[in-house]
């Protein structure tokens, strides 16, 4: 299509945000002409999200900057079945406690990215459990049911990939992409929402949702994918050798956030400022063209600037600082992760593999040790020679603390308890 009218399109394909949409013209000018409702659904499996998901997050944020009413729908009824989209098995059911416990703390993490109040174009965040808690099950099947075919449920990729593998897919998680279309449907109901936006995995629940509106109610509903992202090396984007990025400073430091985008690759810098910062296209094009090591400094800006916008200006100066302290003056800087030992431990000693791990410099102790063999643990910026080699109070630096590090660019500081 032609470049679209709407400030809410015209951003989302200029900054590379758009895979798939039902009927893009129509919902271009749909939105051009007033405030639209969007919804985005987000998981309550784990107590944050993850740096995956500011994808959808970006485009919640872009939907209200450019005047329209964004609502984060948290899957407080659906996380007691699991999406099966891309999963090879199913995942560990939660707690009704859990479950509200995780919406809670994921709440903390999206109120920094989006506004929420009672204007026209407040954010919202909505509960499915709300109306799929209080579904009568044989008016539902008979209500909704006869609106999806077994035929074409099948060809759908989150069934078909797990029988293709010949991994169980129970009768509980089947039901997940019926129970989604009907959130778009009560959305619909309750908040005139017309544009459900999602991974490109999602479309196909999504498209069910936008025929279920249409066969019930006669709406006139729209769907939006965006591209699946990874690195330029092809890996999952959010997948470090130590785990998940993490939104919340709860389950990772700010440094460490900091850190994950100063570590981009250098292919990806121009993608990951157009989908993860809101600067100006024309200084993008600039930064993403440098060339050498002053790429480097563009891979600064999008670190303060990815962190400034999930963790805050002070975040993302703090983890400034610190980076800065630790790579250019060569010093321990406050702000890197730390954890505590007791004196006791460390008068005898404990073996430096077993402080990585504990740190959060690698998974396990098996990790930790390949980390040294591989010339990768450090010491006080000292290679570690050997993998049963102890840490004591001895090797306490001039500032009372115990530096180790994975690699040149990961950090942790021992503090004796």
């Amino acid at each position: 299509m032609t470049a679209p009218r709407s400030d809410f399109l015209r951003v989302l394909q200029e900054r590379g945000f758009i895979h798939q949409c039902t009927d893009l013209e129509a919902l271009d000018e749909r939105a051009r002409k007033g405030c639209i409702t969007a919804y985005i659904g987000f998981d309550a499996t784990a107590d944050s999200l993850h740096v995956g998901n500011m994808v959808q997050i970006m485009l919640l944020r872009w939907l209200q900057q450019t005047g329209h009413r964004p609502i984060a729908l948290m899957g407080g009824g659906t996380t007691k079945i699991g999406d099966p989209s891309g999963k090879d098995e199913a995942r560990r059911l939660l707690t009704a406690e859990q479950i509200d416990g995780n919406i809670g703390r994921i709440r903390a993490s999206v109120e920094n990215c989006l506004r929420f109040d009672d204007s026209p174009n407040g954010a919202m965040m909505v509960n499915n459990a709300d109306w799929l808690d209080r579904l009568e099950y044989i008016d539902f099947l008979r209500d909704v049911g006869p609106h999806f075919t077994i035929n074409r449920m099948l060809t759908f990729d989150s069934v078909r990939l797990r029988l293709d593998r010949e991994q169980p897919l129970t009768f509980l998680e089947f039901n997940y992409m019926i129970l989604q279309a009907y959130d778009y449907l009560e959305l619909s109901r309750r908040y005139d929402c017309c544009l459900q936006m999602g991974g490109s995995d999602q479309w196909g629940n999504i498209v069910n949702g936008v025929e279920l509106g249409r066969r019930i109610d006669q709406r006139e509903l729209y769907g939006l994918t965006t591209p699946l992202v990874t690195t330029a090396s092809g890996a999952k984007m959010g997948k470090t050798a130590a785990g998940a990025v993490w939104l919340s400073e709860a389950k990772l430091s700010n440094h460490d956030y900091w850190q994950y985008w100063r570590n981009t690759e250098d292919a990806d810098v121009g993608t990951f400022l157009r989908r993860f910062t809101e600067l100006p296209l024309s200084e993008i094009a600039r930064l993403e063209a440098l060339q050498g090591s002053e790429i480097n400094e563009a891979k600064k800006i999008l670190a303060n600037e990815a962190t400034r916008l999930c963790r805050g200006d002070a975040a993302a100066e703090q983890a400034a600082e610190v980076a800065r302290q630790t790579f250019e003056e060569g010093r321990s800087a406050e702000g890197l992760p730390t954890i505590e030992v007791p004196e006791s431990e460390l008068n005898s000693g404990v073996p430096a593999y077993e402080l990585l791990r504990r740190a959060g410099l690698a998974n396990s102790n098996g990790e930790a040790r390949r980390l040294i063999k591989g010339g990768g643990g450090r010491l006080n910026d000292v290679p570690i020679a050997d993998e049963l080699q102890n840490v004591s109070l001895a090797d306490r630096n001039d500032e009372g603390v115990i530096k180790l590090s994975a690699g040149k660019k990961r950090h942790a500081l021992i503090r004796v308890a």
